[in-house]
């Protein structure tokens, strides 16, 4: 009992890895507390089958490899096929799931507000460009906004298990466009579901990850 106590702080603040391989992290929040933008039923279908899926089957997939004993980060960076798309979708999935909040805090602030102001203009403009880009991608995938280390910002744009960190970028706010994040509540309405997310975003979650991206 004393041991479980012990573990349990730790998978609530990180993917943890142990003999058995990774284990999925909770979300940190009630399963119906982000209604009604995303219904309970939608959180659990997200949550419970695709992301835990991801987590299971990643484990299958490295046992009796060189990722059996790595980070997540590094078998993204050094894996491919389905290894890579099991691995980088336990890690997009669980940075998606830290940044919405039923109390966010609504705008962005700090060095990240003034920086968004510099390279989008404004905070909308931000907005309508993710959201432009969100509408554009063909088939499943991600929209994320990313900094170089500079801290200069822009919009990627990657498909299916794509993350920002195989093309050298920093990942800040990913939006989350693949149809299991959104077709329960939304169907077949995309764009109407993304315009929705932003009133889950908090940008307390943003603005520190924009200060720690070195």
């Amino acid at each position: 009992m004393f041991y479980r106590l012990l573990i349990i702080p730790l998978i609530m603040t990180m993917t943890v890895q142990v003999a058995v391989g990774f284990e999925p992290k909770p979300l940190p929040y009630a399963y119906d507390a982000l209604a009604p933008v995303l219904s309970e039923e939608s959180l659990r279908y997200h949550h419970d089958k695709h992301y835990v899926g991801y987590v299971t089957k990643l484990n299958e997939l490295i046992v009796g490899t060189p990722f059996a004993d790595q980070p997540i980060e590094e078998i993204i960076l050094g894996s491919d096929r389905a290894i890579f798309n099991n691995a980088a979708q336990v890690w997009n999935h669980e940075f998606y799931f830290e940044e919405l909040s039923p109390d966010p805090q609504p705008q962005p602030s700090g060095p990240l507000l003034v920086a968004i102001h510099r390279d989008f203009g404004s905070v909308e403009a931000l907005k309508e460009a993710m959201n432009r880009a969100a509408a554009d991608l063909f088939g499943s995938g991600w929209v994320w906004l990313v900094t170089n280390e500079e801290g200069e910002l822009s919009i990627l744009s990657t498909r299916n298990a794509g993350t920002p960190m195989r093309h050298g970028m920093i990942p800040l706010l990913a939006l989350d466009v693949w149809e299991h994040a959104y077709y329960i509540d939304y169907r077949n309405r995309r764009a109407d579901a993304v315009k929705e997310l932003w009133h889950l975003i908090d940008w307390r979650v943003v603005d520190a990850r924009y200060e720690d991206r070195s």
